[in-house]
């Protein structure tokens, strides 16, 4: 096949599908090889097993408190991410777009925000957790911090890049540096901060499930964790699962938001 070939749609479709195929293939076979030598084996639960224990969690109320679990899960998961890289979008863009027109901005919080930028959000995780305590705000300052200095710094980086010749021209036609900030530079640089925050949300569910893991009574980790300590595979697998469709399901409606309000911009990339 060439560089420069097109394959039929047919065959488009079917190299996508093709990788998830073949893991499904291959966990099925290991599965089947692994319980037919021991029955009571929970490393490679059957689906089952496995739609068992999405029945339990999904659409069976829990004994002990009432709730359904894995949508009390998902509410409390979903919630921290949104509070977390929807605040840390915001500042992202205040940030860096001003750092981006404004030479006193620049200077004094570049290599502020750079130096943040290299600190591992999980090795701050107690200091967070003794200043803030292990409450909600401690989980979503985690996600804050982990996810708004590459943001601010990816969207500075998209205002330096527009022509200088726009912001003189805007600037001579009566502009003031307000005007030129948030009605000229802001509406370019806005679908670049949602690809950028696309490109967070990876590391925003890592901080998420790493903070859910050491101090939380709810959450999608915190359920991964818990039943980790009684090898509950078949709990554990369609909850990695959900979350993997949970992260894609959001990628896919932030790509659809930049399709549909800045088509301009999806355009000039292709």
């Amino acid at each position: 096949m060439g560089l420069h070939a097109n394959p039929p749609v047919w065959l488009k479709r079917l190299l996508i599908v093709l990788p998830f195929i073949l893991v499904v293939v291959v966990y099925l076979w290991a599965s089947d090889a692994r319980l037919a030598e021991n029955p009571a084996d929970k490393i490679l639960p059957s689906l089952s097993q496995m739609g068992d224990a999405i029945q339990r969690m999904a659409f069976a109320p829990d004994r002990r408190t009432g709730e359904y679990l894995l949508w009390q899960d998902t509410l409390a998961s979903l919630t921290r991410i949104v509070i977390g890289v929807g605040s840390a979008l915001l500042v992202a863009i205040l940030l860096g777009l001003n750092m981006g027109l404004f030479i006193g901005f620049r200077s004094v919080l570049l290599a502020f925000i750079t130096m943040v930028a290299m600190v591992p959000p999980l090795a701050i995780l107690p200091i967070l957790f003794i200043a803030f305590g292990v409450d909600e705000f401690g989980k979503v300052a985690l996600i804050f911090i982990g996810t708004f200095p590459v943001m601010t710094r990816d969207i500075y980086l998209a205002v330096i890049k527009i022509p200088r010749e726009q912001l003189v021209k805007s600037l001579t036609m009566g502009a003031s540096s307000m005007a030129l900030a948030y009605r000229i530079i802001l509406p370019q640089v806005l679908p670049r901060a949602i690809d950028s925050l696309r490109l967070s949300l990876g590391a925003a569910w890592l901080f998420l499930i790493a903070s859910e893991a050491i101090a939380a009574t709810e959450g999608l980790g915190y359920r991964i964790f818990l039943m980790r300590r009684y090898l509950a595979m078949d709990v554990i697998i369609p909850y990695v699962a959900w979350i993997t469709l949970l992260g894609f399901t959001l990628d896919f409606l932030l790509s659809l938001l930049n399709r549909k309000v800045f088509s301009w911009y999806t355009e000039s990339k292709k």
